[in-house]
């Protein structure tokens, strides 16, 4: 009896193509999928059925890629995307990636060597092992994107508009009169860091008195508190725009070292609204991500293309919310008594 490899030579076609033709025909063109069949009604081919087995049953598993579990917004992501794995019986292989290439390849491989049904990675770059799936199976690829977005990546993802979400920060902070805007973002490779910057552009775009100086590095606190000491030698900024939480505390120890009072001297606003951030001294203003229904509807998109009940990619965006605590006010407008005149209008959330 011929072996699937006769079959392929004879078709000239891979091996995978034999398979697909038999175990999913619809993702075969009509002219090579009747030429295949012919080649194996000729030479008389019976697939193993323990071998087919094996390869369309499910492991029920998923694989989570994250740039650093350490960092409590790919936390929050996490516990949604696990609940609703839990939920409908997957359980969750989560990768620590560390932000390293070779480690988002390696989890990435888990898919294709069937260790699991299917990929979320929170990070911004599709992993190589898993291109050729995107390229031939197209929206039908289990695998999803949460946090980033980049329609280039070509498959299905949730996020937030960070574009207009930067840019709505930016301008409250031109509203009470910030002139002189530090701004310290994450990698600029990265299509999250550029959204927003480019939203936080946009903001001032028309307005010629305003003086923005730009810093950039990953997302940590070590980089928040390094950067701001860096804005404050140089530009000595009225308030500082970190595109994350984590930053936005660094920037907070950094001005206090600095003994610089918060928003008396210098305002600092954050993003994510991640757990802490209203607990930090001044309480955070940032804005409000949707971290757990990321994850959730992340985990409702894969299990969807497992179960081969989605077609066509989707990019799901989801609300995201300005919330006003202590650490932005308005620039300090003194009176004979030296005290700050407050802007009424910026009301903190209590």
């Amino acid at each position: 009896m011929a072996t699937i490899l006769e079959v392929a030579r004879a078709a000239k076609v891979s091996p995978a193509t034999i398979s697909r033709v038999l175990l999913r025909p619809e993702l075969v063109a009509e002219k090579t999928r009747l030429r295949v069949q012919e080649v194996i009604d000729a030479l008389g081919y019976k697939p193993n059925p323990t071998a087919a087995s094996l390869r369309t049953t499910r492991t029920g598993k998923i694989v989570v890629s994250v740039p650093n579990i350490a960092n409590p917004f790919f936390s929050n992501i996490v516990r949604g995307i696990e609940e609703c794995a839990q939920k409908n019986g997957y359980s969750v292989l989560l990768g620590d990636t560390c932000g390293d290439r070779a480690r988002e390849e390696r989890y990435a491989s888990m898919l294709g060597s069937r260790e699991a049904d299917g990929l979320i990675f929170l990070g911004h770059r599709l992993p190589d092992a898993v291109r050729d799936t995107v390229s031939r199976d197209g929206p039908k690829a289990p695998i999803v994107n949460a946090c980033e977005f980049s329609p280039s990546l070509g498959v299905s993802s949730v996020h937030i508009d960070n574009q207009l979400a930067a840019k709505t920060a930016m301008e409250a902070l031109y509203d009470l009169g910030h002139r002189n805007i530090g701004v310290i973002t994450g990698y600029l490779e990265s299509p999250l860091s550029r959204d927003r910057l480019k939203g936080a552009m946009d903001a001032i775009a028309q307005k010629s008195d305003a003086r923005i100086t730009v810093l950039s590095d990953n997302f940590s606190i070590e980089s928040g508190y390094r950067l701001t000491l860096e804005l404050a030698d140089s530009v000595q900024p009225t308030a500082v725009f970190c595109f994350s939480d984590e930053m936005a505390i660094g920037a907070l120890a950094a001005l206090r070292a600095l003994k610089l009072r918060c928003p008396e001297d210098v305002s600092v606003m954050g993003f994510d609204d991640i757990d802490i951030a209203r607990y930090v001294y001044p309480a955070l203003t940032t804005t409000r991500q949707p971290m757990h229904s990321i994850g959730t509807l992340a985990a409702e998109l894969l299990l969807d293309i497992i179960a081969q009940k989605q077609s066509e990619l989707r990019f799901v965006t989801l609300p995201h919310k300005l919330v006003v605590r202590r650490s932005v006010g308005p620039v300090p407008l003194r009176g004979k008594d030296g005290a700050s005149a407050l802007n009424g209008s910026f009301a903190p959330e209590v």
